[in-house]
């Protein structure tokens, strides 16, 4: 299976279109026209819920996710009632050891098991106990959003009759925090007001829904991409280990290679022409294929290999425009103090077992992260 399924469309036409809820939806290749897209809310709006990825998420979520399915002025208003929240990786230095401390102790303890499940058994606790404490709620949460799995709309099995759990979930602890208010996520978002009112219900569930559910699988399919090639390409890990300085571009340059997130879709307000000379008519949607564009020959030499001193590396993994993403800071921070751990505690990763998860469309096929990954940590704890 070739590692860039998109490589065809974007050196032809630049768009690939994909059969989804019975209708085309033209996904944008090449990284000029994703960017451009991007930017521009007017003639691509954001304000399409529950549309916003590929497929909808109608009979999952009950609620628009803020701030990303909205166009500006309101995305800008949003945005910056919760963006302190966010940036706290990068202004809290307190809250960046305690994070530090948290990725080295996991990391640690892999070095003891005989053998390690990656996806379930590591990246998803982590990602989920990181979540606790950027969100100031008790580690005991945590146990609870684990076991959601991977995917909280998604990752469930058949015969549970709670198909998406988390906007009860959350329902529940605005109540809570309601009763008890404290510092913690809930209570923050209790207290906000939108030019000059309190948050609705449905606003406070829009900024949670988003919160659980927009980067969880994705630094989940990061941290295991991150472990399955250190595996394959033992030198990296050395290169990383005699050369600190490579940490920080390397989580840049990681996240461009995995690039976690296939698609976020855009609904055209008006007739638009795209650049393969087609137009799409008013009120349908557009994609911007992150993945495509990230492996774009005319912007990054080498486009298919992890150059772990790529300079310039403008990828947009995190998104590009208005609505890069409010959680970029706290995933550069979870994988920094990830490659450190790594550099610090382990020689060698040996895959034992691995399963590609496959994302399988109408016109292509992705191996976007692991269904299941086992590893041995060879190393000292």
């Amino acid at each position: 299976m070739s590692m860039d399924p998109f490589a065809e469309g974007r050196e032809g036409s630049g768009v690939l279109r994909v059969e989804t809820e019975g209708a085309p939806v033209a996904m944008l290749l090449r990284m000029q026209d994703v960017r451009k897209a991007a930017k521009d809310w007017k003639t691509y709006s954001s304000d399409l819920a529950p549309d916003i990825v590929i497929h909808s998420e109608a009979d999952v979520r009950s609620v628009r996710q803020l701030p990303i399915e909205c166009d500006p002025p309101d995305h800008t208003d949003y945005r910056a009632l919760v963006q302190p929240l966010f940036d706290r990786p990068n202004k809290d230095p307190e809250y960046k050891a305690e994070i530090e401390t948290l990725v080295d102790q996991m990391v640690a303890d892999l070095v003891h098991e005989s053998e390690c499940e990656i996806v379930r058994g590591f990246a998803l606790p982590l990602q989920s106990k990181a979540l606790a404490r950027l969100l100031s709620v008790p580690d005991s949460e945590a146990d609870v959003w684990i076991q959601w799995g991977v995917h909280v709309f998604y990752d469930r099995d058949e015969a549970e009759t709670e198909k998406n759990p988390l906007e009860a979930y959350t329902g529940e602890m605005f109540r809570k925090a309601e009763e008890n208010p404290g510092e913690d996520f809930f209570s923050h978002l209790n207290q906000l007001h939108f030019r000059g009112r309190p948050l609705t219900f449905e606003e406070k569930q829009g900024f949670a829904n988003v919160t659980f559910a927009g980067g969880r699988d994705t630094v989940i399919n990061t941290i295991s991409g991150i472990f399955a090639y250190l595996a394959e390409h033992p030198e990296t890990l050395q290169q990383l280990k005699q050369d600190r300085s490579l940490i920080l571009p390397a989580v840049e340059e990681f996240v461009r290679y995995v690039s976690p997130l296939t698609a976020i879709a855009r609904k055209c307000p008006h007739a638009t022409a795209l650049p393969d000379g087609s137009e799409v008519s008013e009120g349908n949607r557009i994609a911007m294929c992150w993945p495509s564009a990230n492996r774009d020959a005319s912007v990054f030499s080498n486009p298919d290999e992890v150059v772990l001193d790529r300079k310039p590396n403008p990828h947009i993994s995190f998104g590009f425009g208005k609505h890069n993403c409010l959680g970029a800071p706290h995933a550069r921070l979870i994988l920094r103090s990830l490659l450190t751990s790594l550099c610090d505690r382990v020689d060698e990763i040996q895959v034992l077992k691995k399963v590609a998860k496959l994302e399988e469309e109408s016109s292509f096929t992705r191996e976007n992260g692991y269904e299941q990954l086992n590893v041995k940590l060879l190393g000292n704890s």
